[in-house]
């Protein structure tokens, strides 16, 4: 959330600098709504004024004063109901206006404006055409697509066999490299999560649509930066303890309802999946930094993967709600051939922090500060699995082990279809 000042100095500004990203978010209104507000917050104030001074008087109130005191009462009850109004009424509009994009942001309407930073990994001369993930797994029968809607509704998906287990392998290699070499703490967090959770991290009120909701009120999170983020929701934390590295293994559920029509088939779009998160809370003035060394370590995991991927900079019509400057890291998938997002890395600035109240104190007896958060996916396994069976492929429809990940899939180092021996 932006602070109420700097909005009141600078939305005219943002709507004339970012029309792509501040129009129709009720910043057009804000200016109106601020000033009716303290205007009935300023008339509140006279009147509270005048009702005191009436009653500071010694010996009883003359007919007048009591008459005057009278309608004061109903006056002052009148204010307080409109500025009660007007404070809920620009509030409401706050909660739903996007972040500030970075300086470093390219500007734009949508995704066709965004910037290609680097590449890694040439992509796969195969000497054959490539299958898609939704041909190769049903045939080597470790994904079951019919199954899964069977069983719960289109998008999601039953892993089996080798399929489970190479889930189980990356979700153990990115915590063995985030946390064994990276220096993240490991976090198993709850997978429900309260609407203050929620509206900490931007989800709500704005994107109530996207998620799962239950019957007594919960939500199921869409990511593990929900849970871990809120962690040290209204919290004071010391300067010693900065910065603060998390990392964490959950499911995610996700209603998908912004995206109808959009990667449906296959795995890329699915309404339940693994995930292991990064997220730090740092000092304001290391989070461009930060931002770097977050997107490198899950650079990391793909090089380590052998995945051919690039670095995308989402432009300002293409930026996430809360974000102040997000890298994509966009896998290379043959079979699609395509690049497609597999990590979303981004620095919040002090946005999620305002609306959690997450603070530090740099020394004893100093105002505290709000804390700069970023998060990154590293990875969303689903979207692995996929890349891995896409980029490894043989030509007889067997997939390759990544080397890095044999250990973790007890030496096996090809997965055939059921039955074949692989």
């Amino acid at each position: 959330m932006l602070p109420r000042d700097f909005l009141r100095e600078n939305a005219p500004r943002l709507l004339a600098e970012y029309p792509e990203r501040y129009a129709d978010t009720g910043l057009e209104d804000y200016v109106r709504l601020d000033r009716e507000r303290r205007d009935a917050v300023t008339a509140l104030e006279e009147k509270r004024r005048r009702r005191n001074t009436l009653t500071a008087g010694k010996g009883k109130p003359s007919p007048e004063a009591l008459e005057e005191m009278k309608a004061l009462k109903e006056e002052i009850r009148a204010l307080e109901t409109k500025a009660e109004e007007a404070d809920g009424q620009l509030a409401a509009v706050e909660t739903g206006i996007p972040n500030v994009p970075d300086s470093t942001v390219p500007r734009g309407r949508d995704e066709t404006a965004n910037r290609v930073e680097r590449t890694w990994g040439a992509p796969r001369d195969f000497g054959f055409v490539p299958q898609a993930h939704w041909d190769l797994g049903p045939a080597l029968g470790i994904l079951d697509f019919e199954r899964g809607a069977k069983i719960a509704g289109a998008r999601f998906t039953v892993l089996r066999g080798a399929a489970a287990r190479l889930s189980r392998a990356l979700i153990q290699f990115c915590l063995d490299i985030h946390v064994e070499e990276q220096g993240y703490v490991e976090i198993l967090p709850p997978f429900l999560a309260n609407a203050d959770s929620l509206f900490g991290t931007g989800q709500l009120p704005k994107f109530g649509a996207d998620l799962f909701q239950t019957t007594n009120g919960y939500y199921l999170i869409p990511t593990a930066e929900v849970p871990v983020t809120n962690l040290h929701r209204d919290e004071v934390l010391a300067d010693a303890d900065m910065p603060r590295l998390y990392t964490a293994y959950t499911p995610c559920f996700r209603s998908e309802a912004g995206a109808a029509g959009r990667d449906t088939r296959g795995m890329i779009r699915q309404h339940q999946f693994d995930k292991v998160e990064v997220v730090m809370l740092v000092r304001p003035e290391t989070s461009a930094a930060a931002l770097e060394t977050l997107t490198d370590q899950n650079e990391e995991i793909l090089r380590r993967l052998g995945l051919p991927y690039r670095v995308v900079t989402l432009c300002t019509g293409d930026l996430g709600f809360g974000s102040t400057k997000t890298y994509d890291i966009e896998v290379w998938l043959p079979g699609m051939n395509t690049y497609k997002e597999i990590s979303s890395c981004s620095n919040y600035g002090d946005f999620q922090a305002r609306r959690a109240s997450i603070r530090f104190r740099r020394a004893e007896g100093e105002k505290p500060e709000f804390v700069h958060t970023l998060n990154g996916s590293g990875l969303p396994i689903g979207r692995t699995i996929v890349a891995i069976l896409e980029n490894y492929q043989r030509p007889d429809g067997s997939v390759d082990v990544p080397e890095a990940l044999q250990p973790y899939m007890r030496g096996q180092t090809r997965i055939g279809r059921v039955g074949s021996g692989l």
